[in-house]
């Protein structure tokens, strides 16, 4: 079932670039997709995939760029952003996350596409390599590989489950940038702003996370420890070498490590990696060089743009 609402205004005499969608996966969910661009500029649309707490709000500045020349797709996983909380937290998995994609390209009805996937997105990219691999027309994935770095998942856990709730929107920029000055420098204050605003949704003025609580108890259920051996996906990596695949990573990463790359591109000889200066995990795919490195990559696939 889909259901469009299309173009609303924002305020008096102003549009939203986009347009609102909402689809049912198999289990009766409702869940949030968001397209930019017009339907008839043709091509292969470009969809982009979120991290693991993250919402369309994150791709918004990069959707806004591509759909000038392909229709952009962008997506809220079940029980983030606007769509609808699984009951059970154990659906929230990479596994069940990849399915409610699918469900989402047959409900568009696309066939093929490029999929730009941060961190958790591409691993769900990945997945889709051996679930639905004649839907990757081009993957690229954004700070993240086969190998995830433990130090950089232990981040990822005290982050989730010990950061402070901000009081007012002053202080969701304050926690914001306490949390990621080390690893994203140079950013001024409005970048800061912004960078809040893509992790935390407003409610009556006020900042509030933007995702299901009950995603916090995945790390319960499985503990992760300096000890602890991450489960690595280069099957599913594997199975992408026959796709052109871009790698963008973060100079001061630590989710994806340069001998993960190193060892990705030794499997996918034509893979293309990039390196960004100043960021951690994860790039925000705005940066001159991510752009300039996925306007390549797009228009290696598609020479009619």
């Amino acid at each position: 079932m889909l259901q469009q609402i299309d173009q609303q205004p924002t305020e008096i005499g102003a549009r939203k670039p986009w347009r609102d969608i909402y689809f049912t996966t198999h289990d009766g969910l409702r869940l949030y997709t968001r397209e930019y661009g017009s339907r008839r500029l043709g091509g292969v649309p470009v969809v982009c995939l979120p991290g693991l707490t993250r919402n369309v709000r994150d791709f918004h500045e990069l959707a806004l760029e591509l759909s000038q020349d392909a229709r952009v797709i962008t997506c809220d996983y079940r029980g983030r952003g606007q769509s609808e909380y699984d009951k059970d937290y154990k659906n929230y998995t990479p596994y069940i996350e990849a399915l409610d994609v699918v469900a989402m390209l047959d409900a568009l009805a696309v066939k093929h596409a490029d999929i730009i996937g941060t961190s958790r997105g591409g691993l769900i990219a990945m997945l889709l390599a051996t679930i639905r691999p004649g839907a990757l027309n081009s993957v690229v994935l954004n700070d993240i590989g086969p190998k995830i770095e433990t130090a950089g998942l232990l981040r990822i856990m005290g982050y989730m489950t010990h950061s402070p709730s901000p009081k007012d929107w002053k202080d969701a920029v304050f926690v914001t940038k306490s949390a990621n000055e080390g690893a994203f420098r140079g950013l001024d204050d409005e970048q800061w702003i912004k960078f809040a605003h893509q992790i935390y949704r407003d409610v009556n003025g006020h900042p509030a996370i933007d995702y299901d609580p009950a995603l916090r108890k995945i790390f319960s259920a499985h503990p992760v420890s300096s000890k602890t051996s991450v489960p690595e996906l280069w099957p599913q990596f594997q199975a992408l070498a026959g796709t052109p695949v871009l790698v963008i990573r973060g100079e001061n990463t630590d989710i994806l490590s340069e001998q993960t790359v190193d060892r990705m591109g030794d499997i996918h000889p034509s893979l293309n990696a990039v390196t960004i200066s100043d960021r951690g995990h994860a790039p925000f795919l705005t940066e001159s060089r991510a752009l300039r490195a996925i306007r390549k990559h797009l228009d290696i696939s598609h020479p009619k743009r």
